[in-house]
């Protein structure tokens, strides 16, 4: 497990957590969420809770409140259900996709490119985005639980910039994809977008704003960049790599079929060794109610969890014909089964 960090209530510094104050942390945030149905466990594996500790910097009241709103996410939004014919249309001009290679670290790499944009929905932009994000860690090798953007600014004008997009994009990856972005790399970006980047750096973590990097062509420095990261014969020509072959979509999309096959099995009782095994969790039946909506109000959290013992999570989830939007919150009617309430870590 990588070393956290712990910040000194007295000088601010921050030292390293040994393993067994991590492991600790863990342990209370599982506590402190209680107990969850089998599927909606998996996503509650120690490395899953791991990934929210880290992004709120080990504080425990903190990464619960953000794993809770996750859960509820995920059980609205139903983001391992979405399927590739929903979203082919999104897919057609190569604005986002997964490619067949992976970084010199053994990630999994996304490439953007904004200029490529075919829609006006930005509920469907989002949602395409959030299929994206869940195929990639489908595919993520063992032992590695991060992925690389590449963005590619060819093209790019005043235009393709959207605020809101943006803001959603961001929202999805911080709140609910936490740890999961390794580096972006913004390749050849004209100096116009130098000043949106600055407008919407406030809807960055500073974590995530300082796993960005500008990566321009003709500068060798940031060059450099790009071969310490890939294999140059894999890496595209758009990138500055040896490969010409470029997006097909056809060829994509038969890709993403198969994969779409894989994704129902990967989550079935036969796959839940992939997370961590749970004994405190193991004893919840699927007829346990669960309360996915407690403490999405942060104004009484704190006061909640203070004096709490234990908190399971309360059910209130959308039915499956109902559309939840992400862009008004994703909030809806609460009429779900709980055995359709399919989790989805994948290298949890």
């Amino acid at each position: 497990m990588s070393a956290g960090l712990k910040k000194s209530s007295s000088n601010g510094c921050e030292k390293p957590l040994t393993s067994e104050e991590q492991q600790a942390k863990i342990n209370e945030v599982r506590r402190l969420i209680g107990p969850l149905p089998d599927k909606l466990s998996i996503y509650c594996s120690d490395a899953s809770i791991s990934r929210h500790l880290r992004a709120r910097n080990w504080n425990i009241k903190k990464a619960t409140k953000m794993l809770k709103g996750t859960l509820k996410w995920r059980a609205e939004y139903k983001p391992e259900e979405i399927r590739w014919e929903e979203i082919a249309c999104e897919a057609e001009t190569g604005k986002i996709y997964r490619t067949n290679f992976i970084d010199k670290h053994g990630r999994s790499v996304l490439v953007m490119r904004p200029s490529c944009q075919n829609t006006k929905s930005t509920k469907g932009q989002i949602r395409y985005l959030v299929y994206c994000m869940e195929n990639v860690i489908l595919n993520l090798p063992a032992e590695q639980e991060q992925m690389v953007w590449l963005i590619d600014f060819h093209g790019f004008n005043l235009s393709h910039i959207s605020v809101k997009v943006t803001k959603e994009t961001a929202h999805v990856l911080q709140d609910h994809y936490p740890e999961r972005l390794g580096v972006a790399i913004l390749y050849n970006p004209p100096k116009f977008f130098e000043p949106f980047f600055t407008l919407v750096k406030p809807f960055l973590e500073p974590k995530t704003y300082n796993k960005v990097k500008f990566v321009y062509a003709d500068d060798l420095n940031t060059m450099k960049i790009m071969e310490d990261l890939f294999n140059m014969d894999q890496l595209e020509s758009a990138f500055g790599g040896k490969d010409a072959s470029g997006f097909d979509f056809n060829k994509y999309a038969e890709r993403m079929k198969e994969d779409d096959k894989r994704m129902p099995s990967l989550w079935s009782s036969q796959s839940l060794p992939l997370a961590t095994p749970q004994p405190t969790l193991a004893s919840v039946t699927a007829s346990k109610p669960v309360n996915i909506d407690s403490y999405s109000d942060s104004s009484d959290y704190d006061s909640k969890l203070d004096g709490s013992k234990s908190h399971a999570i309360d059910a209130k989830v959308v039915s499956p014909d109902n559309d939840s939007s992400l862009t008004d919150g994703g909030h809806g009617p609460s009429n779900i089964n709980q055995d359709e309430i399919v989790s989805l870590d994948g290298k949890a």
